[in-house]
């Protein structure tokens, strides 16, 4: 019998033991208890089952620099989301698809490790100017684009490091999420085309700064009053 099979019989049971016959209601329950112990299964998995997909997306500017293509990728992989970037004729979306609050505290994370990310660069420009004169226009772009990109690796890299101490999905629950959110992914979206960035040239400075700034970031926010918004901004379907 498939996982999915096993969950689809045990939410039957679980629908029976609610029954006005005791005897059958004590039977369902117990045959319900004992297919999760010999699948493996714990009660969470049948409530993210019964959740579905969803997702939430926030708006940038139509040209989605490559350094935030690759912090958004980060972040999706670190909170069990799929990562799908929409454009139009005024700006681009980048959607976080995911179950549960998954994607809810994925975009938060994201737009605070975007603000942090910024500043820092702007930070490491100014020093870098205090010391080597003023530069050209074009010299400061590839100074910020250089930082920014580590910025984004060292982020990947301390996230990989948290998620694997502290995991966002229960290795039980895993495919249950990846089933939800191919459903939700086919049914929403369709074919998704795929589309692969050039490499970039960067400076090693910059760049090697950057990562490490971004590694030593505090990588999720304060949690916000459930009364307020998680940050501007932020949509959800």
């Amino acid at each position: 019998m498939t996982r999915e099979r096993v969950i689809e019989k045990v939410r039957k049971l679980l629908a029976l033991s609610n029954s006005s016959n005791q005897h059958e209601a004590a039977l369902a329950a117990a045959h319900a208890q004992r297919l999760l112990a010999e699948h493996n299964l714990a009660m969470s998995e049948l409530e993210v089952r019964e959740e579905g997909a969803g997702e939430v997306a926030i708006e940038v500017a139509k040209t989605v620099p490559k350094w935030l293509s690759a912090l958004f990728a980060t972040v999706a992989n670190g909170f069990d989301c799929f990562p799908i970037v929409t454009t139009t004729a005024r700006c681009s979306r980048l959607r976080f698809i995911g179950v549960g609050e998954d994607p809810a505290v994925a975009c938060c994370t994201l737009q605070y490790l975007m603000q942090e990310l910024r500043r820092l660069a702007s930070a490491y420009l100014r020093a870098s100017e205090e010391t080597q004169g003023r530069l050209s226009a074009a010299d400061r772009q590839r100074v910020r684009s250089s930082y920014l990109l580590g910025g984004a690796q060292g982020v990947r890299q301390a996230l990989a490091a948290q998620k694997a101490q502290t995991p966002t999905t229960s290795t039980a629950l895993v495919p249950v999420k990846d089933a939800l959110i191919k459903q939700y992914r086919e049914q929403q979206i369709g074919a998704i085309r795929v589309q692969r960035s050039r490499r970039s040239t960067v400076l090693s400075a910059a760049f090697q700064q950057g990562r490490s700034d971004g590694a030593a970031l505090q990588l999720r926010p304060e949690t916000a009053p459930e009364s307020e918004p998680l940050l501007p901004g932020l949509s959800s379907r």
